[in-house]
């Protein structure tokens, strides 16, 4: 946590974290980029998968996968995730790799910043290509649950609550974006909201102690 933002320790408002309270210690965040978003043709295809396993508030394991899509990359998509629609035809197929990542994801909470984008598209592949979904103990996504906590602080959100961006400046923990100049990773926007999440939960803690010792 950056040592510039003492205030956010014990913020009175950080009752407002408490979904980040009952996180389990052991669990995998998701992150995917995608060729575009949902149109009339229906969901986009997705082009890499990104999964951090996260141990006691430390991630201890991160893969990403490079996924052949079924749907041709948009200008816009490929201007934020950075790869063109040639390269993404040249990546392996989505049922090649789906053992390993329903084993990465199974039996675990399945953490995401954007689960209703996410989600939903993970599934319409699963039902795409006729494959096992992952036996998970649920979805939780970090955006809506840090939107009253985000707009009590005065953070700019959408009807979806404060983007990864937003929360990564508020909590001050590390950019793993600026990295890439500002290109999207699925396994680096993984680590990042990772690092949201634990920074999150960690505010929620030093609230509930500073109510214990007064």
């Amino acid at each position: 946590m950056n040592s510039g933002r003492p205030y956010l320790k014990n913020c009175p408002i950080n009752h407002l974290l408490w979904p980040f309270r009952n996180l389990p210690e052991n669990y995998v965040v998701l992150d995917m980029e995608t060729t575009g978003l949902f149109d009339e043709s229906g969901a986009p295809g997705i082009v890499t998968i990104g999964i951090v396993e996260v141990s006691n508030g430390k991630a201890v394991k991160e893969s990403e996968y490079a996924v052949r899509p079924h749907r041709q990359m948009t200008n816009e998509a490929s201007q934020i995730n950075g790869i063109g629609d040639q390269q993404a035809q040249s990546f392996p197929t989505f049922t090649s790799q789906w053992p390993d990542i329903r084993a990465n994801l199974s039996d675990h909470l399945v953490v995401i910043h954007n689960a209703v984008f996410d989600w939903p598209i993970l599934i319409e592949h699963v039902m795409r290509y006729g494959v096992n979904e992952p036996s998970i103990l649920g979805v939780f996504c970090s955006q809506r649950a840090a939107q009253p906590w985000a707009q009590a602080m005065g953070l700019k959100c959408s009807d979806r609550g404060p983007s990864l961006d937003t929360l990564t400046e508020a909590t001050g923990v590390h950019n793993f974006r600026s990295e890439l100049d500002g290109i999207h990773s699925a396994s680096k926007d993984a680590k990042q909201t990772a690092e949201v999440v634990e920074a999150l939960r960690r505010f929620q803690q030093s609230e509930e102690e500073s109510h214990c010792l007064s």
